[in-house]
């Protein structure tokens, strides 16, 4: 009996490949390159497919990219915490299962909200861009003030499982610890979190750090917009580790350059990689290339769950981690 085709979009961390073969799966294609296909050459590989392993910007699955895959697919493989490139209500009508690593990026994305944190409100950015010029002449009483991040307020807007992982980082600096989700979390508001459930508006409007860990859903999309940033603080600060489109950039730049928002720290962004130019060119934005789960024991343990995932959905099982 002829084995199942499976495409892998990426190379991934810790041999897919390998990981694959031991489960007894061994027809598998993966992309060479560590760089995204175009989407004719994502078609062309996935075709024929009983199941497809994707990273994030690979693109968008839905139902021309099924009916042009054929109906033997089973199951889409998220390689990450989130799936919104995957229409779900398309595939669960099509039999086709989904997929996501929703473990090992908590930790790591949590640490990386922190260094955000920090060097937003430590304007790290501008300071190390200053360090390398060799222009710095050296220690001024009145050089290059921050702002304080001990006993100040952070308002947490999602509060999953990175989400949490960050509130837990925050007792080290004595913050007051706000939280926005659909519902009240138990687990947020005992002790020693002691956070409070507040709706956004009145939240964004006591905290001094906002930091957004809420997937991207069709509710969720610019939820930050104008309207949005005129509600927060005066001199507050903005951290996004989740999805670049949950931010509308421009509206973003314009806080920035008021004065409105004191700085802003990034991870991701709405046209990923694709960055607003403003952003580049502003002094009290500090920005990364989307390393949330960038270490290299978490990044093969996504591969680890990735991969079960596929397996499972290949063989019609019950995925271990399956998007709702």
């Amino acid at each position: 009996m002829e084995q199942p085709y499976i495409a892998l979009l990426r190379s991934f961390p810790g041999d897919a490949p390998a990981m694959l073969a031991a489960a007894g799966l061994t027809n598998v294609w993966e992309n060479p390159e560590p760089s995204k296909l175009s989407a004719d050459q994502i078609v062309e590989h996935a075709h024929g497919a009983a199941g497809v392993m994707i990273a994030p910007g690979d693109g968008q699955f839905g139902s021309e990219f099924f009916d042009a895959v054929g109906d033997q697919l089973r199951v889409i493989s998220c390689y990450a915490v989130g799936y919104d490139s995957v229409n779900v209500a398309e595939a669960t009508a099509r039999g086709i299962a989904v997929g996501y690593t929703p473990g090992p990026t908590t930790e790591p994305t949590a640490d990386i909200t922190w260094l955000l944190l920090l060097g937003a409100a430590r304007n790290a950015a501008s300071g190390e861009r200053l360090v390398r010029s060799g222009t710095w002449q050296g220690i001024s009483p009145s050089d290059r003030p921050g702002c304080r991040v001990v006993g100040k307020t952070l308002l947490i807007v999602g509060a999953g499982r990175i989400g949490r992982a960050v509130a837990r980082r925050a007792i080290g600096w004595q913050m007051k610890l706000l939280y926005n989700s659909r519902s009240a979390k138990p687990e947020m508001e005992a002790p020693p979190l002691s956070a409070r459930h507040v709706e956004l508006d009145a939240g964004l409007a006591e905290a001094d750090f906002v930091s957004i860990h809420t997937p991207l859903t069709e509710h969720t999309r610019h939820l930050f917009d104008r309207a949005r940033f005129s509600k927060m603080k005066r001199g507050a600060i903005l951290i996004n580790t989740a999805r670049g489109a949950i931010i509308e950039e421009a509206a973003l730049v314009d806080a920035l350059t008021s004065g409105h928002l004191a700085a802003a720290g990034l991870d991701v962004y709405e046209q990923e990689p694709l960055i607003h130019p403003g952003l580049m060119e502003l002094d009290n934005t500090f920005l990364l290339p989307h390393v949330g789960s960038a270490t290299r024991e978490d990044r093969i343990w996504m591969t680890e769950m990735a991969v079960a995932n596929l397996a499972a959905g290949v063989r019609r099982e019950a995925l271990p981690h399956r998007a709702i």
